[in-house]
């Protein structure tokens, strides 16, 4: 085993006294040492009662035989990091969440992991460092949180965002404002709707990593404490057995993980994870190969920002295995895989029903035919264009108007707050990309303030950031190559008509090419707009530019 190198033979012998200081006895030196990599923070939400899974998954663990080991994985709140410096910091802790896993798992010599992650860059931060490190590894999530209610309806953070546009249009008072912050985030966990983390829990789990119920059990229900027993269970068999996250996590494995993405709507942001998971695990997925998967897969769900229903009615309905089970009925899925229950996905799914229609539509009457997700391209968007297709306005699949044009969020939020942003308007937002930013910042600020003005489905939005799960509208992000390394988007200018089609998955300017190279040739790179820190050492590494897949850095000496 790993755990050789530090717990066995004669050279071993001062390794196993720091060993007796940290109090573990002979009879359980052993065992297999587990590490269970536990992401808890007292500032996030859904990080906040992660000790207790962690002390589960321990009992569990220690309960089937092995040695349990706690160490910690960072994290941040995204929520709480939008709309300021802060969100410059967010992606980028992804690959140090996989960094320092990796070097905590090598360095002390675990035979198995127990990943215990939540929210937004953590989990796939975690997954690549499964693949990466690839001993016998288990997810449990923390789960997502319970919605809040105002005014009789479900509500969430992005209701949050939005009742300050709302706010700023006379639509709401101060009052009732007030009333939102008191009640839409009423307990611990994972916001509650469709967003990134609970879009990559769920992903964790179709992709055969986390047991059944890791994406939707809600946090503070008491069999989310049972789940990660089982998983301290589970993780000894996976050990016994031998199988590994990249016998699980295959070619295949992401094929489902895609098709599942698109039935449920998920954030654009996996569009980013999920191709550096992959990459990872030695598996290479490009943009349009989501395309391909996305025509076939019918979108059978509208969780909240796109529609009324939040993620404890998906647990309710049946969860992801009921989604799942639904796109086996058209053969969308590979089911002959092997995963970390011990069994195959048809093994899985065995007995599994849709036990509400209403949450997740039977897949002969979804609610797109195709997926919640499109990868746009054109002259804007050479590489990549994202769009969360399920939550657009069937009025703004097809768009043209004019540009307005941003060199930063700041910009923009002042503009459509201020009154300045009119129906029709496209607004660009720029140099908000990996390297430009840097740090590629999430945009639900802006697409918050559009919605909440009213211009939801009569304004679109374009930037070279990010999008959440919880932006909706015509909100298209992830465009590549950005604005930082001379991509098109650093060309448009104010007043250029910009022509949308998501349904042809196209993201046009019409300018001529003529005009294009001239402008191109005009074009100088903007100077850096950070000198110190970890930020201006990680611009300096990002130079792909290439936001919609893996963020390419070179080798450091």
């Amino acid at each position: 085993m790993n755990s050789d190198r530090v717990l066995r033979g004669l050279q071993q012998a001062p390794h196993r006294s720091l060993f007796n200081a940290l109090g573990f006895t002979e009879e359980e030196r052993r065992k297999p040492l587990i590490g269970i990599v536990c992401s808890q923070s007292d500032i996030i939400p859904g990080h906040m009662e992660l000790q207790r899974i962690a002390e589960a998954v321990k009992l569990g663990v220690a309960e089937a035989g092995g040695m349990p080991v706690v160490v910690p994985a960072i994290a941040v709140c995204d929520g709480i990091a939008m709309g300021h410096i802060g969100m410059k910091y967010s992606l980028v802790t992804r690959d140090l969440i996989a960094d320092s896993t990796e070097c905590l798992c090598k360095a002390h010599g675990f035979d198995a992991m127990v990943m215990i992650p939540n929210c937004d860059k953590n989990v796939p931060g975690l997954l690549m460092a499964a693949a990466r490190c690839n001993i016998p590894t288990i997810f449990v999530s923390g789960g997502p949180m319970l919605a809040g209610h105002v005014d009789g309806r479900k509500r969430s953070l992005s209701s949050m965002f939005e009742a300050v546009g709302e706010v700023t249009a006379g639509k709401i008072t101060n009052e009732k404002l007030l009333e939102y912050e008191e009640k839409v985030c009423p307990t611990c966990g994972s916001c509650s709707g469709m967003y990134t983390a609970n879009s990559m829990n769920c992903v964790t789990e179709a992709i055969g990593m986390g047991l059944r119920g890791n994406g939707t059990i809600p946090a503070v229900y008491s069999a989310r404490i049972r789940l990660a027993k089982k998983a301290g269970y589970k993780i000894m068999e996976l050990l016994e057995k031998d199988i590994k996250p990249r016998d699980i996590m295959t070619k295949e494995a992401f094929e489902n993980a895609l098709a599942m993405d698109m039935a449920l709507g998920c954030s654009t942001n996996t569009m980013l994870h999920i191709p550096a998971i992959a990459h990872e695990a030695g598996v290479e997925i490009n943009m349009e190969y989501a395309n391909e998967i996305s025509d076939r897969t019918p979108n059978l769900c509208h969780l909240a920002p796109a529609g009324p229903t939040y993620m404890e009615d998906l647990n309710e309905a049946g969860g992801v295995y009921a989604v799942m089970k639904e796109l086996t009925k058209k053969n969308l899925l590979h089911t002959d895989l092997i995963t970390c229950t011990g069994k195959t996905v048809a093994e899985n799914l065995e007995g599994v029903e849709n036990l509400n229609p209403e949450v997740i539509r039977p897949i002969e009457n979804p609610y797109l035919p195709n997926g919640g997700i499109a990868v746009l391209k054109g002259n804007l968007a050479p590489d990549t264009g994202i769009v969360k297709r399920s939550a657009v306005a069937p009025e703004m699949m097809a768009h043209e108007g004019p540009a307005r044009v941003f060199d930063c969020e700041e910009d923009a939020i002042a503009a459509i707050l201020g009154g300045k942003i009119k129906d029709g308007d496209v607004v660009v937002i720029r140099y908000e990309g990996p390297k430009g930013g840097p740090g590629m910042r999430e945009m639900l600020n802006p697409t918050s303030a559009i919605a909440g003005m009213g211009l939801g489905s009569t304004v679109a939005l374009i930037t070279d950031g990010r999008f959440s799960g919880a932006s909706r509208g015509a909100s298209i992000g992830h465009v590549s190559p950005e604005a930082a390394v001379g991509g098109p988007i650093a060309l448009v200018e104010e007043g250029d008509i910009i022509s949308i089609d998501i349904n042809n998955n196209t993201l046009n300017m019409k300018v001529s090419d003529e005009e294009l190279a001239k402008r191109k040739a005009a074009w100088k790179p903007r100077a850096p707009k950070i000198t110190d820190g970890y930020l201006a050492r990680y611009q300096k590494l990002v130079t792909s530019g290439n936001t919609g897949a893996i963020l390419k850095v070179p080798d450091i000496d």
